[in-house]
């Protein structure tokens, strides 16, 4: 997976469903991003807090994949990075295919584990009427599958810039596919 790299770095200190855009974000060990909303040892989406706020906190970082911007705009919808929530918006990585537990090496220190899949939500139709149908679909045995990116936790903090270099360190097998978090 050679020439991965960062695109676009979201942040935001509020609830809302889009992020704007950063020239840099920080990322903290065992927090998230530097003054985001969702940054926390525990659990900070409101829909998981309502549920237990005890939880640990998987979703510290969000990452999407820009090529689901292209794999949309053809379904006739304008997406840009940040609309969705992500944090680090990549290019050249096939997010959805990682195992649990792969370590990507982002810029020059930081270090994110890979937790699961986002589980998208009906606050996407909210974005894009008819949005949440591309982001969510089945494949041909009717299981569901998710493209809206994926969640991971900071091992190690670090700064993060769009053009960044995102090196890939795979867990020992078995492997085991992403299930949402």
């Amino acid at each position: 997976m050679s020439g991965a790299t960062v695109t676009t770095v979201s942040s935001n200190g509020t609830y809302s469903f889009t992020k704007p855009n950063r020239e840099g974000i920080t990322l903290l060990a065992g927090l998230g991003v530097e003054g985001d909303v969702h940054a926390g040892v525990t659990v900070k989406h409101r829909s998981r807090v309502a549920q237990d706020p005890t939880q640990p906190n998987l979703r510290q970082v969000h990452l999407i994949h820009a090529e689901l911007f292209d794999d949309v705009a053809a379904a006739g919808f304008a997406v840009a990075p940040g609309d969705l929530g992500e944090n680090i918006t990549t290019q050249g990585i096939d997010l959805l295919g990682l195992p649990t537990g792969t370590l990507l090496r982002i810029g020059a220190d930081a270090v994110v584990e890979v937790t699961g899949l986002r589980n998208p939500c009906a606050q996407i139709d909210a974005f894009r009427h008819g949005l949440l149908k591309e982001v969510v679909g089945r494949d041909e045995n009717g299981d569901v599958v998710r493209k809206a990116g994926i969640m991971g936790v900071v091992l190690t903090g670090g700064e993060v810039r769009p053009g960044d270099p995102i090196a890939v360190e795979l867990p020992a097998e078995p492997h085991r596919p992403l299930d949402r978090v």
